[in-house]
């Protein structure tokens, strides 16, 4: 089943590794939906981290997945593979995909789509997928988040951080943040962060030590690595849990391991892009029963920060790479 598409549709490739103007906009042709799969007519898709990554040559595709950048959109479905039931054309819809985002249309599982929830845009809707699959994923599913629990989260002012926060706040945990100026310190608090730490003037572990009245916090999400993993295993209570999504402070560092034994820490680490269509789907399914209330309700919601023309993805990449933004990054595709 299918409705009028044509045979090509404009694209942002990556010409070769570099920096952001090696993004180069092109004419593909328009994928077609085989098996499960429905094709998105994209409106908008999200700008994360690993595209940058992928953009610099250090993040591939996993294999099948297209070359093109992208990991979440949103859209109305244009056609519907032979074995997709649930969505039919003209459906709205935002999801995660495994590449091929930056461009009019798109590919991805029935599975891991989800329905654009009650009152949000086309480009809100496209900043949800890939920031909600991975905090969900890390923090309540690996991480193990409760109520009543103390949670940190590093880059609180990304858009990983600025879901993060809404959501273990929501789900009723204690939440510090870290950021790097006095402005995203004060969006941490206004997301519901109850203690925002600016690190380039106080040390995240007396903080939280202090707050915690020396016991620390019981769950962090870092995206930072480097010397941070050290100061997490400081920061962290006994039988706390470490999740670790990135490294932008470098893979490697020096620690001192006999907190991670005396303490009896977990430290753990997952990445989304190259895990099965059926993984993703489970999570899109926990989404969609206990966090997509929540944004209809408008009691979660992303952080929007910029949004750039198609076009223009360079421009949103230079964004990113500056370290200025508070939230989402999304590329209007009209």
């Amino acid at each position: 089943m299918a409705q009028a598409i044509p045979e090509t549709m404009t694209a942002i490739a990556i010409s070769e590794p570099g920096g952001p103007m090696v993004l180069k906009q092109e004419r593909r042709p328009v994928p077609g939906p085989s098996g499960g799969d429905i094709l998105i007519r994209v409106r908008a898709a999200g700008v994360n981290r690993p595209d940058v990554a992928q953009r610099q040559g250090a993040y591939p595709p996993p294999p099948g997945a297209s070359d093109l950048p992208g990991l979440e959109v949103a859209g109305e479905v244009a056609a519907t593979g032979p074995e997709a039931t649930r969505w039919k054309v003209g459906d709205k819809v935002c999801a995660l995909t495994p590449g091929g985002g930056y461009a009019e249309y798109c590919l991805t599982h029935e599975s891991n789509a989800l329905p654009v929830p009650h009152g949000f845009t086309l480009t809100e809707a496209a900043a949800l997928p890939e920031t909600f699959f991975t905090v969900w994923h890390n923090v309540f599913q690996r991480g193990g988040l409760r109520a009543g629990e103390s949670f940190l989260v590093h880059g609180g002012s990304s858009g990983i951080g600025t879901t993060a926060i809404q959501l273990a706040k929501a789900f009723g945990a204690r939440v510090f943040a870290t950021a790097g100026s006095s402005e995203k310190c004060e969006a941490c608090r206004t997301l519901g962060a109850d203690r925002a730490i600016n690190y380039r003037e106080e040390d995240f572990v007396s903080v939280v030590k202090e707050a915690t009245e020396g016991k620390g916090v019981d769950l962090i999400l870092d995206m930072v690595g480097g010397d941070y993993i050290d100061r997490n295993y400081e920061a962290a209570a006994v039988e706390g849990r470490i999740v670790q999504i990135a490294f932008l402070g470098g893979p490697k560092a020096t620690a001192n391991f006999a907190k991670l034994m005396m303490k009896r820490l977990v430290h753990t680490g997952s990445t989304l892009r190259p895990r099965t269509t059926e993984f993703k789907g489970q999570i899109a399914a926990e989404l969609e029963r206990q966090v997509w209330p929540l944004l209809g309700e408008r009691r979660v919601a992303p952080v929007m920060d910029m949004i750039f023309p198609l076009r223009d993805a360079w421009r949103a990449h230079e964004r990113m790479e500056e370290g200025q933004h508070i939230g989402k990054i999304v590329l209007d595709v009209g």
